[in-house]
This record gives structure tokens, C-alpha cells and sequence, in this order.
């Protein structure tokens, strides 16, 4: 499989305006590409197939009474290589398998604790596995953290 190189493609999905602008400025300033955002599964469903995000931070509980896990499971379809990250203020429902995703970062993003999950997840993304201990501000779904160590 070849690996994707920085800067790597992001895709965001949250409903709260001020938290996904922040967001996608944190991307950028870890020297990254936002290349798509949505505030609902009806928004990301609109994205083009051709998008091949590398990683997609996506909260739970979304704009239009949709679900993040949804929209994951919408991404595992159409971009299967993608690394899918939660964000969420309620960590505690996420399904114990993590409903797909590869991670969960919990609310409230702070700058750092953003900064080294986004660093923790170009080195696993880019060239795994990561050199960098992980943050504290991301918790690795047990299945992607083997990938790394297998």
C-alpha cells in the first residue's frame, strides 16, 4: 500500500460553526489540507468521490439529526483507506469497537493537545508506526494500534 506524504488531505465534519473553523485552522497550521467540511451526513454525502481524504475528524452528534457514525460508515464506503477520527464532548458513546473509527480526540479541542494528535496521526498515516508517544488528547481504537505494531 502506498503511503500518503504531508501534507495530508482533511476532511471535517461538525455542526458547531466556531469549533469546525478552529478546527480547519489547526489543520492547517500542522501544515495540513482541509479539502472538504459538512455539518450533517446529508452535506458529506454531497462530497465528491474523487475527494480521497487521508484522515476525517467527525463529531457524534451532527446537524439535521445525523450521526457521525453514520457519516463514518458513509466514508468506510466510499474512501475505505481513509483514518477516521471522532471528536466528541461524550466520548462514552462511542461503541466499544468505535463504530469504525480509528480514534476518538474529546471536547474541548485544545490547540496542543490538537496539534500532537494531528502530529501522533501523520507519523501512524504517513509512516507507522508513530515515533511520538501518544497524546493524551487521542485514544487510538485498539484495532488501528495493532496495524502499527503487528
Amino acid at each position: 500500500m502506498k503511503r500518503p506524504k504531508p501534507p495530508l488531505n482533511i476532511v471535517v465534519v461538525e455542526d458547531e460553526p466556531l469549533i469546525a473553523m478552529d478546527m480547519e485552522m489547526m489543520v492547517e497550521d500542522a501544515g495540513h489540507k482541509v479539502i472538504a467540511e459538512a455539518a450533517s451526513l446529508y452535506d458529506a454525502q454531497s462530497w465528491d468521490n474523487s475527494l480521497n481524504p487521508d484522515i476525517a475528524f467527525v463529531d457524534i452528534q451532527l446537524a439535521r439529526q445525523t450521526s457521525g457514525l453514520d457519516v463514518s460508515k458513509m466514508i468506510q464506503v466510499r474512501w475505505p483507506q481513509t483514518i477516521i477520527v471522532f471528536v466528541t464532548a461524550n466520548p462514552k458513546i462511542i461503541p466499544e469497537d468505535f463504530g469504525g473509527a480509528h480514534g476518538v480526540i474529546p471536547k474541548p479541542l485544545s490547540q496542543n493537545g490538537f496539534l500532537a494528535a494531528m502530529k501522533y496521526l501523520q507519523e501512524g498515516v504517513c509512516d507507522p508506526p508513530p515515533t511520538v508517544q501518544q497524546p493524551n488528547s487521542f485514544t487510538a481504537s485498539p484495532a488501528f494500534a495493532a496495524t502499527w505494531y503487528d
